[in-house]
Order: C-alpha cells, then sequence, then structure tokens
C-alpha cells in the first residue's frame, strides 16, 4: 500500500467519528494521555495486565448485539405514521408523548421469549458473547430494576427478568454476556437527554414537558443507580458495558461518576461511547467497516442484518448470509470483532430471517472457525478497496470493497480467505514468513497443494472448484 493510500485512509478514519445515532458518539481514536477528574482502569494498567484483560474478547471476534423492548411494540407505526428511520428511536423521531409511550408497556407480554433458545442461536452461529439493550434511550428497563418501576418486570404483564434468564443460559451454554446501557439519553425520565430533532427544544431534545428536569437528578437517582444494579445483580456477568450516545450532558466530571463504579469490576471491558473524553477500551464503527480498522486499538463493527436495530414489522431489507460473512472475515482481517445485531419481536421471536443467516454462518464456521477465532490482522500490506470519490450518508468519502480475497494470521499458520476462487493458482506478490506447506481448511484429509516460490511471491495450484462459494481457506503452513 503506498504512502497516497496511507494518508486517504487515515484522513477516513480521522473522518468516521459521527455515527448514525444522531452523531452523538465520538468514535475517534484518541492516544492522547488525558487528565481526568478520576483515572480509568485503563489509565492506569501496564499493556500486559490489558493484554490479559482483553484476552478472550480478542479471541471470540464475533458476537451478538440484540435490540429489545418497548419499542417493538408500536413496530416502526405509530397512529398510521411510519417511521424512516430505525425501529427503536421511533418515540423521539415521532415525538411521541410520555405517557402515550409509557402506556406499551402494559402491552409488552413477550411470551414467545426465551433465553436458552438465543443463546443456543448466537452458540449456532458461532458467536462467543452476547450484548443486549437493559435500557435503550427510550428509559425502559429490561430487567428488573428497584430503582426505577418503569422495567419489564414492574410495568408489564410478563413479570419476568430476560437479562436474569439469559445470564443463566450464557452460564449453562458458556457465552460470555454483555449489556448495553443508554446512561445519558432517557426520553421517559425527568432530566434525560435527548438528541434534538425536529421542532423539539434545541436546549435540551425534549418534546414533552413530562421530559424536564434536572440532568444531574436522573443521573443521581436512575442512570448511575441502574448501572450499579447491572454490575453488581448478576453474578459474573457482565462482561462487557456498552454505552451509547453521551451527548454534551456527559462532561468528564459526569463521566467520572460512572468510571468510579467500573473500577470496582477490574475485568470489565467497555467501549468509547461513555462520553467526558474516557475512550475505554474498544472503538465502535457503527454499520461500516473501516479500511484499515484502527491499528493500535480494539475496536468492534455493529452492524444491523437489515436497516434496522430494534424490531420494525416492514424493514425485509436483509443482507444476504453472504455478505454478512464476508464482512466477519473482512473484520477479523484487520483485527476486529463483528457485533451483529437482532431485533426480536414484541413476543420475544428473532424474525426468521435473522435466525437463518446465523444458523448459515455458523455451518461455515464449524469448519472454518480456525481462520477466525483467536487470530490476528493479515500480515499482508494490499489494499481492501478503494475510494469511490463520493460521500456516503453520513458525509464521509466512500469506500468500495474489493472482495477478492482477505486473509488472518495465527503464530505458525497463514489463512487466506479466497472468495473469487481463481483459475489455476493464486498468486501472492510477497510473503511475509516462508511458508511450508499449503492446504484447504475445509479438505478433511488436509492434502497437501502444490507451491511453487516465484521470486518474493508464491503461486498455490488450487483445485477447479472452491470448496465453498462464499469463501474458502487456504492454510499456509509457516515458519
Amino acid at each position: 500500500m503506498n504512502q497516497a493510500f496511507r494518508s486517504i485512509t487515515f484522513a477516513l478514519l480521522l473522518a468516521s467519528a459521527s455515527l448514525s445515532y444522531g452523531q452523538l458518539e465520538g468514535s475517534k481514536p484518541d492516544t492522547q494521555p488525558v487528565n481526568h477528574p478520576v483515572p480509568a482502569i485503563q489509565d492506569t494498567e501496564t499493556p500486559a495486565q490489558r493484554d490479559a484483560r482483553m484476552q478472550w474478547w480478542r479471541e471470540a471476534r464475533f458476537g451478538m448485539f440484540i435490540h429489545w423492548g418497548l419499542y417493538s411494540i408500536p413496530a416502526g407505526e405509530w397512529h398510521g405514521q411510519r417511521t424512516t428511520h430505525i425501529g427503536e428511536w421511533i418515540m423521539n423521531d415521532l415525538s411521541i408523548p410520555v405517557a402515550d409511550y409509557k402506556a406499551f408497556a402494559k402491552d409488552f407480554n413477550p411470551t414467545g421469549f426465551s433465553a436458552h433458545d438465543i443463546v443456543a442461536l448466537a452458540k449456532s452461529a458461532g458467536m462467543k458473547y452476547i450484548v443486549i439493550t437493559s435500557k435503550h434511550h427510550d428509559g425502559f428497563a429490561m430487567f428488573d430494576s428497584k430503582v426505577d418501576p418503569f422495567n419489564i418486570v414492574a410495568a408489564t404483564p410478563f413479570k419476568r427478568d430476560p437479562l436474569k434468564e439469559l445470564a443463566e443460559e450464557c452460564r449453562k451454554q458458556g457465552v460470555k454476556l454483555g449489556f448495553y446501557y443508554s446512561q445519558a439519553q432517557d426520553w421517559t425520565a425527568p432530566g434525560g437527554a435527548a438528541a434534538v430533532r425536529g421542532n423539539h427544544n434545541p436546549d435540551t431534545g425534549h418534546w414533552d414537558p413530562a421530559q424536564d428536569g434536572s440532568f444531574d437528578d436522573y443521573l443521581h437517582k436512575k442512570s448511575i443507580p441502574q448501572i450499579k444494579e447491572l454490575l453488581e445483580n448478576f453474578k459474573e456477568y457482565p462482561v462487557v458495558v456498552w454505552f451509547d450516545t453521551p451527548t454534551k450532558a456527559m462532561t468528564p466530571e459526569r463521566a467520572a461518576e460512572v468510571v468510579t463504579l467500573l473500577n470496582q469490576h477490574p475485568n470489565l471491558i467497555w467501549n468509547n461511547r461513555l462520553g467526558g473524553t474516557y475512550k475505554g477500551d474498544t472503538e465502535t464503527p457503527e454499520q461500516f467497516i473501516p479500511p484499515q480498522g484502527y491499528p493500535g486499538r480494539d475496536w468492534e463493527s455493529c452492524m444491523t442484518m437489515n436497516d434496522t436495530w430494534g424490531y420494525k414489522s416492514f424493514d425485509t431489507n436483509f443482507k444476504s448470509t453472504e455478505t454478512l460473512l464476508r464482512n466477519l472475515i473482512d473484520i477479523a482481517s484487520k483485527g476486529g470483532n463483528y457485533l451483529l445485531n437482532i431485533g426480536p419481536d414484541s413476543y420475544g421471536i428473532v424474525p426468521a430471517p435473522e435466525v437463518e443467516r446465523l444458523q448459515q454462518m455458523g455451518q461455515w464456521l464449524k469448519i472454518n472457525g480456525e481462520a477466525i477465532y483467536n487470530t490476528n490482522a493479515t500480515l499482508f500490506d494490499v489494499p481492501t478497496g478503494t475510494f469511490a470519490g463520493e460521500k456516503d450518508s453520513h458525509g464521509h468519502e466512500k469506500f468500495v470493497p474489493n472482495w477478492n480475497w482477505r486473509s488472518t494470521t495465527a503464530p505458525n499458520k497463514i489463512y487466506l480467505e479466497i472468495f473469487q476462487w481463481p483459475t489455476g493458482s493464486f498468486h501472492l506478490d510477497k510473503l511475509p514468513r516462508n511458508v511450508t506447506s499449503a492446504y484447504l481448511l475445509a479438505d478433511k484429509a488436509h492434502k497437501p497443494l502444490k507451491i511453487t516460490k516465484v521470486g518474493e511471491g508464491l503461486d498455490i495450484t488450487l483445485p477447479a472448484q472452491p470448496l465453498d462459494p462464499i469463501a474458502t481457506v487456504v492454510v499456509l503452513n509457516t515458519n
């Protein structure tokens, strides 16, 4: 990759800080030291301690995001009006009054929900961890919160705690569990922050007097106490806390109060969306894969299967299994994780197209997972696409990936995930290691492939047809 391409790519990464949640997160990597009011674990730990803390997450590569809450009842439509935005933002987008939105709770009875089935689905997909919305911006808690009665146990006929049930199933089935929590935005609690849209109050984002109040009161009476509940009431879970949309309200001093809680759980992993200049552990590119990842930072692309996070009954624009799998491979080749979302409906049932695609991804990973899990980024300095010379929907220069091949790395192996099957042989221009032999990962016999060294490069003779039409993996043994 030439220097000009590197410079353009780095500029794109810097420009990619604002993501689709109203450009509130700020995911730009920040490597400059910051004097925080309360030092976070990331400010004080040694590199070795950080490596040990992040080890399981780096090995996992693939996780399940779950956006589920009251917004699954309107399912994208209210009083005959369909939202053109993501389903979980319907209250804000359509300016639904607090009392009307809270009234959904009396009808929320997701008797189709099965923690066992959802954890089993994640496992069958090859996912190693789950992150579920414990409270989204609508303020409704999906757990038995003693802090505020607007929750699934106290306010609905369901009377069950899905997070508790998921925690029990994750223990049984050997899956990690993390919680998403909207720490700043809360559209039903007095004083909670809100994104400004349409004719909302330009300072608070509010559209209903019931939302007015003190943000500090909200923070101290609801947000921080609920975060404490989440950190203390589920035994060894959560292993991840996923914050979101800090807004300008989350100052360094306010964020420091949350960090004081987080520091009491030294193995916890948390993202870069707390706010207040705390950069957390992970970058969180949303709905895109950065051209080069984030060198020197752990990162995780969170993406939807269709066009929404929370369930929308009329959103059937599902990505193909091929696209989803190639996204996973692309992300792993750049040293990142893939957090892929499901959006259960108001009965707690995962839409069939999402189940189908996850199961198909799992079939590929059963055979080829060695090339994904516990691997590192590619050793090859090869561009994975080109810049289109146009802007994407967020105003960034659009990067168009090519889908020829990717590569991941293990201590004594290089994996080549080939998308476009060549005729005859596969050529590598320059080898970063000495290759001693090669075989197809899906070939149980590991029959050696003919390799021919050509200068500093290598030709690998391949069979006429790929073993998998989406991606066939060649393993290079190295020393």
